[in-house]
């Protein structure tokens, strides 16, 4: 088989749906064997009942907990049988004709290229950053504080999103990236021999920046690939404040605690791979 499109999802069955739809109708004139497999945390009875009643061939996985977005994908890539691996969050739609074939045929082409992700647009069609340089202990401090609003926090907030880059002109060609969103990736199954699935110990945050910092390893490169473009609905959790109600808001506190993990395990060093 030569593709499988894995599609993490978490009590938004009305959405899943639409994303689902999206997926097939992009795949809908492919002249290739795919798949598709949902993997859902916490499932709860809609869900279910849409999946039986609308998708009844897609392979659905259901956890009785909120296992995090890590162990919810792996379980997919177990029973993944594609060449090649699209995964999405349940809130990504894919308008664009032939956008999943365009990156499956770029990395395809690309021995080099590990990773892959498309130009990712909010529902008001604005460019949404998707790709970025890696964190340091001082850009969690920034994003997650009023210390961002400083010159000294702006500015680095603003290497971290890659501003130097994406303010000279639209990107409209492939570059690549330190990081891809991991909320739509596309990955070739057989380099995972080499570079591991996602990390478990991360129960959300920083599994993509992890993912990716170990596919430039392993000598393969991740792509920001502007010519595929899909639809982002990217929820806000939480906003910027004081330290102190950082510290207060359940999301803030899950990624401060994933990025203690993430640097932890590189032992604190920085790298750059991307541009």
């Amino acid at each position: 088989m030569k593709l499988t499109v894995i599609v993490n999802h978490y009590h938004t069955p009305e959405i899943l749906k639409i994303c689902l739809k999206s997926v097939k109708e992009n795949l809908s004139k492919a002249v290739f064997d795919w798949e598709m497999i949902v993997t859902d945390g916490e499932t709860i009875e809609k869900t279910e009942e849409m999946i039986e009643e609308n998708f009844p061939d897609i392979i659905f996985i259901s956890f009785k907990e909120n296992v995090g977005f890590g162990k919810l994908v792996n379980a997919a890539i177990k029973k993944a049988k594609g060449d090649y691996l699209f995964i999405i969050n349940a809130d990504i739609l894919i308008e664009q004709e032939n956008a999943i074939v365009k990156m499956m045929d770029y990395i395809e082409k690309n021995d080099n290229v590990g990773m892959v992700g498309p130009k990712l647009l909010n529902v008001n069609n604005t460019i949404q950053q998707s790709c970025f340089r890696f964190y340091t202990p001082l850009t969690v401090i920034c994003r997650r504080t009023s210390i961002g609003k400083t010159f000294f926090g702006r500015k680095n907030i603003n290497n971290f999103l890659m501003k130097d880059v994406f303010s000279k002109s639209e990107i409209n060609e492939p570059i690549p990236v330190d990081w891809l969103m991991g909320s739509a990736i596309m990955v070739r199954k057989s380099d995972l021999e080499k570079v591991g699935v996602f990390d478990e110990n991360f129960f959300m945050y920083f599994e993509d920046v992890d993912w990716a910092r170990r596919f430039w390893e392993n000598g393969l490169k991740v792509i920001y690939y502007p010519k595929a473009v899909m639809y982002h609905y990217h929820f806000q959790s939480s906003k910027k404040k004081s330290l102190f109600d950082s510290l207060l808001s359940k999301y803030a506190r899950i990624h401060i605690k994933s990025a203690f993990k993430y640097f932890i395990k590189y032992k604190f060093k920085k790298v750059k791979y991307g541009m």
